[in-house]
């Protein structure tokens, strides 16, 4: 081979070197470029998630009040200790020197398995935090305090945790708190429904971490506000005497309704539970020995009742309207009445003899009816149970039933058959497919005596709704006048030696089943209610609505109405007192 040829091949393997040396520059050029340019923004962003860490500061919630300001619901600071990793590479028997240390003072094991172990060992290893024990008392402060000085591992952290000051009282009304994915939330009540006010607005801080995960800074970068209070009308002090009377054992609700505005001032619903027990985790049998009586059924709002003789008030408001009766007729009760061949009885089956229409009304005596349902047609009667809000919900921002007000078309929907004659007899003393909730008895019980419908309010600030009751005057002073003689010769005698409060009042015992079934059990016992309008010296009138589930009779929810109003007039009686001396 030639010197010339060599020379030639040489310079090929140059070029062919040049032009590869190239092309690897432009392709790293076009990386870096690519790296650089393009994904700077995103590797940026990852390089400081490397060491930089984003958390949440969740603020103070809101506290709920009553009417005079006094705390319902609020929040206690708590103290829980916990191991806080340092770095450092302690042995297992380390650790378990200092929990052996801790837990004579805790009154509980701290190592139970080898993953609560792992826990700590982990976040002593990368500067975590692992909860010891939560909520300590001020003993238990004072001696980790005492034992544990300047413990890099043993810290107490400060925290908040909701606090009902009255335990259950009230609790369908505020509620509860649970968890909702990661945050916890209101579940229930006031606390549900204006979450948004209670929780305020929640802070963050930026903190900036090395490789271990040690804390090296923190920055605050939006401050957490606290969550708005909000004012209720409840009366706790009210709220306290209807909570202590409520015979324990029984089911049902009293509801305490300022007659003219709607503010409901206090309100108790049978079975009850504690709020609180939801702000720590709860065992699986722990929550279903609270599913067997249905505590959070708030009865007040969203169970329904037959409404028994309370409803004979609206079948006499109609048959009076519209001239089919008159109030000074009279009435002959033998104890019974025929209808088309079968024998329709009264409560009291020796008779009560000749009575007037408002005798008939005070001693609840089922014949009146009955001639008044032998002579009206039920759309009438379901006309005027609306008229006085019944069947018909009160637009409260709870969970709430509508009830049940049959006319024919109804019947003819839902049960496809025609609607008979005697079924009306049976739905003019209260019974039949008639349910009701106790808040709408409240407020119809208010307009009897105020001449309108008025929206029941929970919050202070809430506006006054009231709908005109389209009824004469002679009807409501009728109604009135009958409701007091409930009280002075009627089924309510017994609330008459409280003096010096004027009562307007209806009892009734509801049928839950055929009188051949009630021996069954308790549960085929009637429920008893007690409803009044009762006005004491210059204080604003109350309506109290009192219900007891299989009660037997009226006569328990009369007994827990006169205990009542026992305690009421006393409480104001002495609350004078103290003002006075």
């Amino acid at each position: 081979m030639s010197f010339h040829s060599v020379n030639i091949t040489g310079a090929r393997k140059i070029k062919y070197l040049q032009v590869g040396l190239l092309v690897m520059s432009t392709l790293i050029i076009a990386r870096l470029f690519h790296l650089q340019v393009n994904l700077a923004p995103g590797l940026h962003t990852r390089g400081q998630k490397n060491f930089l860490r984003l958390t949440t500061i969740t603020p103070a919630r809101g506290n709920i009040l009553d009417v005079h300001g006094k705390l319902l619901a609020t929040n206690r600071p708590v103290s829980n200790v916990c191991w806080v990793g340092t770095g450092k590479r302690h042995s297992h028997e380390q650790i378990m020197a200092k929990l052996q240390q801790l837990e004579p003072i805790l009154g509980m094991p701290l190592y139970t398995d080898d993953t609560q172990l792992e826990s700590i060992v982990l976040a002593e290893r990368r500067y975590g935090t692992s909860p010891l024990a939560y909520d300590l008392t001020f003993e238990q402060l004072s001696k980790i305090e005492e034992l544990f000085p300047n413990d890099p591992n043993i810290r107490i952290v400060n925290s908040f945790k909701r606090f009902y000051p009255h335990g259950s009282f009230a609790c369908h009304l505020l509620g509860y708190l649970g968890r909702l994915d990661v945050d916890i939330a209101g579940r229930m009540g006031l606390e549900q429904a204006f979450e948004t006010t209670l929780r305020g607005q929640p802070g963050s801080a930026l903190k900036t971490i090395d490789s271990l995960g040690k804390n090296l800074a923190e920055v605050e970068l939006r401050r957490a506000l606290t969550g708005q209070d909000i004012h209720t009308t409840i009366d706790i002090d009210l709220q306290t005497i209807s909570e202590e009377i409520f015979p324990e054992g029984e089911s049902g609700t009293i509801i305490v309704m300022d007659a003219r505005d709607g503010a409901l001032r206090a309100l108790v619903s049978r079975p009850s539970f504690d709020p609180a027990i939801f702000l720590d985790p709860i065992l699986a049998d722990e929550w279903k020995a609270l599913q067997e009586n249905r505590p959070f059924l708030n009865r007040a709002f969203n169970a329904c009742y037959p409404p028994g003789s309370i409803f004979k008030l609206i079948s006499v408001s109609a048959a009076l309207e519209h001239g089919i009766i008159k109030q000074d007729s009279t009435w002959y009760c033998g104890g019974n009445t025929l209808f088309r061949g079968r024998k329709y009885w009264c409560s009291q089956r020796h008779g009560h003899g000749e009575l007037s229409t408002c005798q008939a009304v005070a001693l609840s005596c089922n014949i009146l009816f009955f001639e008044i349902g032998k002579r009206i047609d039920i759309n009438l009667l379901a006309t005027y149970a609306h008229i006085f809000g019944l069947g018909t919900k009160t637009e409260l921002p709870f969970s709430e039933k509508e009830g049940l007000i049959p006319n024919r078309a109804w019947k003819r929907a839902v049960k496809g058959e025609r609607w008979w004659q005697g079924e009306t007899l049976s739905a003019a003393i209260g019974q039949s497919f008639l349910l009701v909730t106790p808040i709408q008895v409240a407020r119809m019980i208010a307009s009897i005596f105020t001449g309108y419908l008025v929206k029941p309010r929970l919050l202070d600030q809430d506006p006054i709704i009231t709908t005109p009751l389209t009824l004469k005057s002679s009807t409501i002073d009728f109604l009135q006048q009958s409701m007091k003689s409930v009280v002075t010769l009627g089924t309510g005698r017994r609330i008459n030696t409280v003096k010096d409060i004027v009562v307007h009042a209806k009892t009734s015992t509801a049928q839950t089943s055929t009188l051949e079934m009630r021996d069954l059990g308790k549960s085929y016992m009637e429920h008893g209610w007690f409803v009044a309008h009762v006005h004491y010296k210059e204080h604003r009138p109350l309506v109290i609505v009192i219900l007891v589930e299989n009660a037997g009779s009226s006569s328990v929810a009369t007994s827990i109405a006169k205990s009542f109003l026992q305690k009421y007039k006393h409480h104001f009686d002495t609350e004078v007192q103290v003002h006075t001396s």
